[in-house]
């Protein structure tokens, strides 16, 4: 898959060569969550997190851009249990693969696919008196996917020439752990995200 997805993204540069293309950074804010599956007793709340990494701007044709990136992301939830509090937190590389419609001057709409690939998951067990720390759930922490592919709809408003804010939701498209575990339920990340986006001139 991943090689199919660069392969992909590589005609599509190659593709726009003489179109107007701006190279930048990003980075922001996440509020992070998971939708379950089929377990309503398991109640969740979110948690925040950081975005950060590169941005490309390829002008396609008239209100029609291409914006490819290559982000950072930390997600996670927060869930009450019966021995604490339990906070998950992921690390993930998503590389969005966005087309970009300005509707009016400085105001866009995007939307498209995102592949997101699983670099770390740390687990916080804390009962008011001791905090317990785990790097995976349990023995079989390797039902949980390592890449995903998720859908992202955002906003996207130009404060200057060089300067946008970023205003995306972020949604797993595929279950994280397919059959579940003893200890959570089969879900989804979703994501509210907010920042800047800097273009270099």
């Amino acid at each position: 898959m991943k090689k199919l997805i660069f392969f992909a993204a590589g005609l599509l540069f190659a593709g726009a060569v003489n179109a107007q293309i701006k190279f930048g950074v990003a980075g922001g804010a996440n509020f992070s969550n998971i939708i379950k599956t089929d377990d309503p007793n398991f109640t969740t709340s979110y948690k925040t997190g950081f975005n950060a990494g590169v941005t490309m701007d390829i002008h396609l044709i008239g209100p029609l851009s291409f914006d490819p990136e290559i982000l950072y992301d930390t997600k996670g939830y927060k869930a009450q249990t019966t021995s604490g509090e339990f906070t998950q937190r992921t690390n993930f590389i998503d590389a969005p693969l966005l087309a970009k419609l300005k509707l009016a001057p400085g105001f866009g709409i995007i939307i498209g696919p995102q592949v997101s690939f699983l670099m770390s998951t740390t687990n916080t067990y804390s009962n008011g008196f001791s905090t317990i720390v785990q790097q995976h759930y349990e023995d079989d922490a390797n039902r949980f996917r390592k890449s995903i592919i998720d859908g992202v709809l955002g906003l996207s408003i130009d404060l200057s020439s060089n300067v946008d804010l970023r205003a995306r939701y972020t949604l797993d498209l595929q279950q994280d752990n397919v059959d579940g575990t003893t200890q959570t339920p089969r879900y989804r990340n979703q994501v509210w995200q907010i920042g800047l986006g800097f273009k270099i001139p």
